[in-house]
């Protein structure tokens, strides 16, 4: 490595830590960020990039909207002798994939999470299945909290609610 790239590197750190400053001052403006950024594990960038391709909730008729909007409700197409799923069309790519990479990180940061998403792969579905199954959870979590103006809550099995 030549020590133009070296430089280049430090600069182009430089900027990314300045645009996550700027990012995290306007995702402080915005409600919906800062209830999706309660979700442990939700990290700021997806979460800044959820609630961009968003909105607002109000778009929606219901959290099954929502969730085929960010691409965690997989189509039926069962037929007569077939069984499966598939991807629908007017998906959001972009917040799909932040959804994604915000809740195959949940899945390490809150145990209830990764239990489901273990009994979910003991059922013989893939990583990813798993993955939208949970966020399939977690978008039926955010809906709650945006309409019930509340954070992100684990209650612990004694009844005991903590705050994250």
């Amino acid at each position: 490595m030549s020590e133009e790239d070296a430089k280049r590197i430090l600069e182009l750190l430089s900027q990314i830590h300045i645009l996550d400053e700027a990012l995290a001052e306007l995702a402080d403006r915005s409600e919906l960020t800062r209830r999706i950024a309660s979700i442990g594990g939700f990290g700021k960038t997806c979460v800044a990039e959820l609630a961009g391709e968003i909105g607002t909730t109000k778009r929606f008729t219901g959290e099954a909207s929502l969730a085929l909007y960010v691409g965690m409700s997989p189509l039926s197409k069962d037929s007569g002798q077939h069984h499966g799923s598939k991807c629908p069309r007017q998906v959001n790519h972009r917040a799909k994939g932040a959804m994604m990479t915000a809740v195959a990180r949940h899945i390490n940061f809150v145990p209830e999470s990764g239990v489901y998403y273990d009994r979910k792969r003991a059922e013989g579905k893939k990583h990813n299945q798993a993955v939208r199954a949970l966020g399939r959870h977690l978008v039926r979590v955010i809906w709650s909290m945006v309409k019930n103006e509340r954070d992100y809550e684990l209650r612990t099995p004694g009844g005991d609610t903590n705050v994250t």
